[in-house]
């Protein structure tokens, strides 16, 4: 864990730059010290069906959930959610400002004990 979850509509896929987004996201959770390297993730998930408000316009959102495992202190949480929505509004910035686009985000901790899990990947970093 972390792990970067992206819903976003398909009418922005062009414009969205989710790979640049997930560089950003990727490199600032790995300097926060408190996420091992090897559990970082960033996924998209593409949304072809929807509507928001009255459907009358050329909607589009992008939901980001960061789940994390238990432990770390709300503190902690608070300030890595606070950087993170920075960082995402910085790179939605421009597309926000020529559309209608709706930003959300949300830090989930994962069950302290009803959440398996199996990697070899951390050890490429010890």
């Amino acid at each position: 864990m972390p792990h970067f979850i992206v819903e976003c509509t398909e009418n922005i896929r062009e414009q969205a730059d989710l790979p640049g987004l997930f560089a950003t996201v990727n490199e600032a959770l790995a300097a926060t010290g408190i996420f091992p390297l090897g559990g970082i993730r960033s996924r998209a998930h593409w949304v072809d069906t929807w509507q928001m408000a009255d459907g009358k316009h050329d909607y589009a959102f992008v939901h980001m959930t960061l789940k994390i495992g238990t432990g770390r202190s709300l503190e902690s949480r608070q300030q890595v959610g606070e950087m993170l929505f920075t960082l995402i509004k910085s790179h939605f910035a421009g597309l926000m400002a020529a559309r209608y686009l709706a930003l959300s985000f949300e830090i989930e901790e994962l069950h302290p004990t009803l959440n398996y899990k199996q990697n070899n990947v951390h050890a490429l970093f010890k």
